[in-house]
């Protein structure tokens, strides 16, 4: 346990959140232009990314508060991923799995990374 202590550090836990919440919108744009099961042209649902480009240039600060209120922002997509992952069919079953995943990663080092820098 104080092995995994020593290497939370605030740098380590920003990386983790800045990279999560960059791939989770690279994930979104290609889930919705290349593997959309809806249509199969690009639909409007691609602006879901935009919506995490908000809190970006605030966790690239490093603005604790950015980490704060984008850490609940980022439980609507948590949401979104679960109910794909039970509705949707392969491949974006798959997708869904890794939003998810990312969704709690970015969730958990946000969280820690506020504990750490206050």
């Amino acid at each position: 346990m104080q092995k995994l202590q020593k290497k939370l550090t605030a740098n380590n836990l920003f990386l983790g959140s800045a990279f999560s919440l960059i791939a989770l919108i690279f994930l979104n744009l290609l889930w919705e232009i290349g593997f959309n099961p809806i249509h199969s042209k690009t639909t409007w649902m691609v602006l879901k990314s935009a919506i995490l480009l908000v809190p970006l240039v605030g966790i690239l600060k490093k603005d604790r508060y950015t980490f704060q209120w984008s850490s609940m922002l980022i439980m609507i997509f948590f949401i979104e991923g679960v109910v794909r992952y039970y509705s949707d069919v392969s491949p974006s079953k798959e997708f869904a799995l890794v939003q998810i995943c990312l969704t709690i990663l970015f969730f958990l080092c946000s969280i820690y990374y506020c504990k750490k820098t206050r």
